[in-house]
């Protein structure tokens, strides 16, 4: 296995720049193996669901992480908060910091109304992060709230969607610095209709962070270094799963959540759980998800559900005008369908 075996081109025109309304009125590719692929929208996946169903999503709620703030001498930085390190006061982050090279350690940043907002330490233990710290008092929550921006992938290049659209309707603690983009789609209306119909709806954690920011550099995978993301499994969820028919996740960050908790046995902590090909499969049966960018660990994770059918999943969803990424339509990916 290669990283290069996980390219495909990607026009920029397929790329979303704007969410589609309703949320629901997104397309559903259905994967059907060998038999088909199947074309649908995301309001109608409480058909598509079956009784002994249990559906699985993450409710973490988006911080607003992009802080555009100046040096003293005036000079432009963009700070992307990641999560607090080892704080109970949720003063002191790991962030990616643009330029951070050039910043001296405990050089103030400020706001436009030459606020100090941020010190910053210096370079943090991952690779290609550094560590600030406010330095102003109050809820640092708060001031992220007042000063911060959604931060929407680079990728998205307009910006005229509502902040609260690149959050979940069933969003709860806010942590994450990027949205479970899977869980977008969902309505109030769409979900009351699933669980009318007898599937549980049940919610797990897990913290989106630096992975959803950082490529795979090098030619084998193996080699790759998955940074730790927050999750957290409830006991309840894990029971739900066994004695579900199917297990259906919502998103990318729903499977790595559950499978991390299913192979460590250990229900809330830290995962570098890297799926690839060749991971035996615990819990997940199907999952809904957005189209991924190529040579991504995201992909790889694709690859290692469905196995090579996703170059023909996605050649289909190119042909016939899907949206992709973060604002883009969806599939709904089956493993067991035959192959």
């Amino acid at each position: 296995m290669r990283t290069s075996d996980f390219d495909y081109d990607l026009p920029a025109d397929r790329i979303a720049q704007h969410p589609v309304e309703p949320r629901d009125s997104a397309r559903l590719l259905v994967d059907r193996g060998t038999t088909g692929i199947e074309h649908r929208h995301v309001r109608d996946l409480d058909t598509l669901l079956r009784e002994g169903d249990l559906l699985v999503v993450n409710d973490t709620r988006v911080i607003p992480a992009r802080l555009g703030l100046h040096r003293e001498s005036g000079g432009r930085v963009e700070v992307l908060l990641l999560e607090p390190i080892d704080d109970s006061s949720g003063r002191t982050w790991q962030a990616l910091v643009r330029p951070g090279g050039r910043l001296r350690a405990g050089e103030l940043l400020y706001d436009d109304s030459e606020r100090s907002i941020l010190q910053f330490v210096g370079r943090s233990s991952a690779d290609d992060t550094f560590v600030v710290e406010f330095a102003t008092t109050g809820d640092p929550l708060a001031l992220i709230d007042e000063v911060g921006e959604m931060p929407l992938p680079p990728y998205i290049t307009e910006r005229s969607a509502e902040a609260e659209r690149y959050q979940t309707v069933y969003a709860r603690r806010a942590a994450s610095a990027a949205a479970p983009t899977a869980g977008l789609h969902f309505t109030p209306d769409l979900l009351a209709r699933i669980e009318q119909r007898g599937i549980p709806v049940v919610r797990v954690e897990l913290v989106v962070g630096l992975d959803t920011f950082k490529p795979v550099s090098v030619e084998d995978p193996t080699e790759h270094r998955m940074h730790s993301e927050w999750y957290s499994v409830d006991q309840s969820v894990l029971t739900a799963a066994s004695e579900a028919r199917r297990v259906v996740a919502v998103g990318t960050t729903a499977v790595r959540s559950l499978e991390s908790a299913a192979t460590t046995r250990i229900r809330q902590g830290r995962t570098d759980l890297f799926i690839r090909r060749g991971y035996e499969w615990k819990v997940v049966d199907l999952m809904m998800t957005n189209f991924h960018l190529p040579r991504t660990t995201l992909l790889m994770m694709i690859d290692a559900f469905v196995g090579g059918r996703w170059r023909d999943i996605y050649s289909a969803a190119l042909r016939d005008d899907y949206r992709f990424l973060s604002f883009g339509d969806a599939m709904l990916l089956d493993r067991h369908a035959p192959s």
